[in-house]
C-alpha cells in the first residue's frame, strides 16, 4: 500500500510517523510546499490552489490514499481536493481533536495559529463537539514557522507566550496545528511548569492515520516487516528528508527508511 500526505511543511511528519507505527510496510509519499509556506495568511482560494498542486505532485506517484495533514488546508481545500481526486483516490482531512478532548470533561484549551483561532470554522467545531465543556482558544503566533525552520529558541519563546495565555485550570490541550505535534513534549513541560496541573495533549495524527487505513480497508499491523519506502517532494521536487525534520522524533523515525531510498 502507498499513502501520500500533503502539508505546507513538515507538520505532516506527525501523521506520517503515526502511519509508519501502524503499518511499517506502508510506502509513504510526503508532499510539502516550503517554497510557498506559510499557507495560513493566504486567501482560502490561494490555500486551495497550493494544496491541490501539492496533492497533484503526490498523486503522480500513484498512492492508494491521500491524507491532508494540515489543518489550514483541511479547512479551505478539502472540497476541491475531493472533487479532484475522489472516488478514485480517497482523501482524508485533519480536524482538531476537540471532540475527544471535550468528552473527557474538564477545561479544554485549543492551541492554534492566529488565523485559525477565533475563526468561524473553529467556533463551529467547538459548538458542535464541546457541548457545555469550557473551552479557551489560545493563539500561538510564530510557533508553526519556528517549528518548520528548526529554531529552538523561537519555539521556546512562542510556547512560553502561549502557556502564559493558557488558564491554570486547563486539563486538556488540543493541538490545532499539525506542526505543534512535533513539539508536544515541550508544550506539556511549559504548561505544567507554569502551574497547570497534569494534563492531556490531544493531537490529530493517530486518528488521521487510523482513518487512512480504514478508508483502505486495512487493519493496523505494527509488527509488519519494515519494508515501507519514503518519497519526499518539496514543492514538487524529489528531495531528501529536510534536515530540520531530523530535529523531531517523528522525523527520526522516518529517517532510516529515507536513507535507503
Amino acid at each position: 500500500m502507498k499513502i501520500a500526505l500533503v502539508d505546507s511543511g513538515i507538520g505532516l511528519l506527525a501523521a506520517a510517523a503515526a502511519v509508519r507505527r501502524l503499518r511499517p510496510d506502508a510506502d509513504l509519499v510526503l508532499s510539502s510546499d516550503p517554497d510557498s509556506m506559510p499557507w495560513g495568511p493566504r486567501t482560502p482560494e490561494d490555500v486551495s490552489a497550493h494544496a491541490v498542486a501539492a496533492a497533484e505532485a503526490a498523486a503522480a506517484h500513484r498512492p492508494d490514499a491521500l491524507v491532508v495533514a494540515c489543518n489550514t488546508a483541511s479547512v479551505h481545500a478539502l472540497p476541491a481536493l475531493r472533487e479532484r481526486f475522489e472516488p478514485g483516490l480517497p482523501v482524508i482531512g485533519t480536524v482538531p481533536a476537540i471532540k475527544p478532548a471535550a468528552a473527557a470533561g474538564g477545561h479544554v484549551a485549543i492551541w492554534a495559529t492566529p488565523a485559525t483561532t477565533g475563526s468561524a470554522y473553529q467556533r463551529r467545531l467547538i459548538a458542535d463537539f464541546a457541548g457545555g465543556t469550557p473551552v479557551t482558544e489560545v493563539p500561538c503566533p510564530g510557533l508553526a514557522d519556528a517549528v518548520q525552520w528548526d529554531q529552538p529558541a523561537v519555539v521556546a519563546d512562542a510556547i512560553a507566550a502561549a502557556a502564559a495565555r493558557t488558564p491554570d485550570t486547563v486539563t486538556a490541550v488540543v493541538l490545532g496545528c499539525t506542526h505543534y505535534e512535533l513539539v508536544g513534549d515541550a508544550i506539556r513541560t511549559a504548561l505544567e511548569s507554569s502551574g497547570t496541573g497534569p494534563l492531556t495533549l490531544h493531537g490529530s495524527a493517530p486518528a488521521v492515520a487510523a482513518q487512512a487505513l480504514r478508508r483502505l480497508g486495512l487493519a493496523p499491523d505494527p509488527a509488519a516487516p519494515a519494508t515501507g519506502t519514503l518519497t519526499v517532494l518539496l514543492s514538487g521536487r524529489a528531495e531528501p528528508l529536510p534536515a530540520a525534520a531530523l530535529s523531531y522524533a517523528q522525523g527520526r523515525l522516518l529517517a532510516p527508511v529515507a536513507a535507503g531510498h
